[in-house]
């Protein structure tokens, strides 16, 4: 007698009265409910984990915060300039795997990304007034619009080139905020060294020259910007760039997400762009408000004349852009000059 039929007779084997078809079908369901259960204990399992990372990173943050108030100012300084070329070498190797506005993007998002896990800025929008969140919009503007732009700029021209130029409207804005003499001899410097890098270079480049000068103005901005967000103190200054990191991310997603797509299915790119963003984000502007709660306004405006000539030997060493004699002068001329000015409001010097 067939299986189905023994199983279907009453009272044979069956007292429920249920057939063969019936119990494997219930089976597969018991099984199926296993699945779930298996596989919500995997998602239970992975969340504690994250739980205990999130709490070991909490640690790590309180270590942390009680380093930088031990440890001076300069030193933050330091390492916000070499990786705020560092991290943008970095990005020109990954050009050849992703488009430029895909890797800002990356940059972008994943600063935004760990800004957000680690201080949920969120919170601390909603304690802030109109005129706050209206410097928030604006400096996240600035980063989103200010990264691209950069990246353009160095996927066309060398780093140390872009880098000077960058400086230009800050020597500018000190010498109109402050005529003296030193400030338009710094001015007349800065704009020599601009003159021979761009006339190296503007006839083959201008796309890139005119990014560059964009990011330059942007930059001016950004510290401008920046320097408001850290006169509460660093730990409001840091609440102040992850929401601006957020609110850049929502900006530049509409344009780089679909530039970015070929990483999200590449596990190196994507990898790659994520390390852009810690070294060309999260390192150098959390060090950039760290330093600039403490740090003495003409001990900056000093320290910031490294960065072109760290921009020139990053640009070297890690890229192979071996700057001509012409190109050479002009960076010196520019870090002369960023050296010479003086802030309107700088104290001690």
């Amino acid at each position: 007698m067939p299986l189905d039929r023994r199983w279907s007779s009453s009272g044979r084997g069956n007292p429920l009265g249920v057939t063969a078809p019936e119990l494997r079908s219930r089976a597969a369901a018991s099984a199926r409910i296993g699945a779930r259960a298996a596989a919500s204990a995997r998602i239970g399992a992975r969340a504690a984990a994250f739980a205990r990372i999130g709490a070991r990173a909490a640690a790590f943050a309180r270590i942390g915060a009680r380093a930088s108030q031990a440890a001076p100012p300069e030193t933050f300084f330091a390492v916000s300039a070499v990786f705020h070329y560092l991290g943008p070498s970095f990005a020109v190797l990954l050009f050849a795997r992703v488009p430029v506005l895909g890797v800002a993007w990356l940059r972008i998002v994943s600063a935004a990304a760990i800004f957000a896990l680690w201080r949920r800025p969120w919170r601390h929008l909603g304690r802030l007034g109109g005129d706050g969140r209206k410097l928030l919009v604006a400096w996240g503007a600035v980063f989103a619009v200010m990264n691209s732009c950069f990246y353009l700029a160095i996927s066309r021209l060398p780093l140390g080139t872009v880098a000077a130029i960058e400086f230009l409207p800050v020597i500018g804005l000190a010498a109109l905020g402050s005529r003296t003499g030193r400030n338009a001899a710094a001015l007349a410097l800065a704009v020599a060294g601009v003159y021979l890098l761009t006339d190296v270079m503007l006839a083959g480049q201008p796309l890139g020259f005119a990014f560059a000068f964009a990011n330059a103005a942007l930059f001016a901005t950004y510290i401008v910007i920046g320097a408001r967000a850290a006169e509460r103190g660093a730990a409001r200054g840091l609440d102040n760039l992850a929401a601006a990191m957020l609110i850049a991310a929502a900006i530049a997603t509409p344009v780089g997400a679909y530039a970015a797509a070929p990483a999200l299915i590449d596990p190196i790119s994507l990898a790659a762009g994520i390390g852009v963003g810690v070294c060309s984000s999260v390192i150098p502007y959390v060090s950039d408000q760290l330093a600039l709660a403490r740090i003495e306004r003409s001990t900056y405006a000093l320290l910031v004349s490294l960065f072109p000539a760290l921009a020139t030997v990053i640009g070297i060493v890690v890229l192979a852009q071996l700057p001509s004699a012409d190109e050479l002068a002009g960076v010196l001329l520019v870090i002369a000059g960023v050296a010479l000015r003086r802030d309107p409001d700088a104290r001690g010097g």
